[in-house]
């Protein structure tokens, strides 16, 4: 894994956490929402909402795309948005901003791989949260849909978002650059 690790971010900055496979990028991702503990040092949060923990702020969006293949596209993104507590009828709005509202009644099994990808990044925008902990977050999409997501990246950021990006290549936007394993 990684040790003698110390990095910032602030509101309205990405940051690009790049590394070798195996290098703790996703693990890094997981405790920083709070899904792992560090087995020492500690992640801190300035700012931000005070009742609120850091994981409570932040969508964590795995490399794998967490959706039920039985269920709609719809219902899909309706589940990730009543568990995370987002406002209804977010879900249209956010299928038709990643370019999924053709499919909204499709059952998920039936999505390519881009538009699986697409539909786990609705969640970003069916719930608002200011911290995008996002790991891979382009695999599988084509260049429109990694020129979307640019697109959404950036907006976020200038609403005063966060990001916190796991990337083997380029993210598409202007990011800090955090290199684990192999040498910093």
């Amino acid at each position: 894994m990684f040790s003698q690790l110390d990095f910032d971010a602030v509101a309205g900055e990405a940051l690009a956490v790049t590394g070798p496979n195996g290098a703790g990028k996703t693990s890094l991702l997981r405790m920083i929402a709070g899904l792992l503990t560090p087995s020492a040092g500690s992640i801190e949060l300035e700012g931000g909402e005070a009742e609120l923990t850091l994981p409570e702020q932040a969508h964590y969006l795995g490399h794998r795309d967490a959706l039920k293949p039985a269920l709609s596209v719809a219902e899909n993104l309706a589940f990730w948005r009543d568990f995370l507590g987002g406002e209804p009828g977010d879900a249209a709005q956010s299928l038709a901003a990643m370019g999924l509202d053709h499919t909204i009644h499709l059952p998920a099994a039936y999505l390519s791989a881009g538009q699986r990808r697409r539909l786990s990044l609705a969640r970003l925008l069916a719930v608002k949260r200011p911290i995008w902990l996002l790991d891979e977050p382009a695999s599988a999409l084509d260049s429109a849909g990694q020129s979307l997501f640019a697109g959404l990246m950036r907006d976020h950021l200038a609403r005063g978002g966060l990001i916190v990006a796991a990337a083997h290549g380029p993210l598409g936007i202007e990011a800090k650059q955090l290199r684990i394993g192999g040498g910093q």
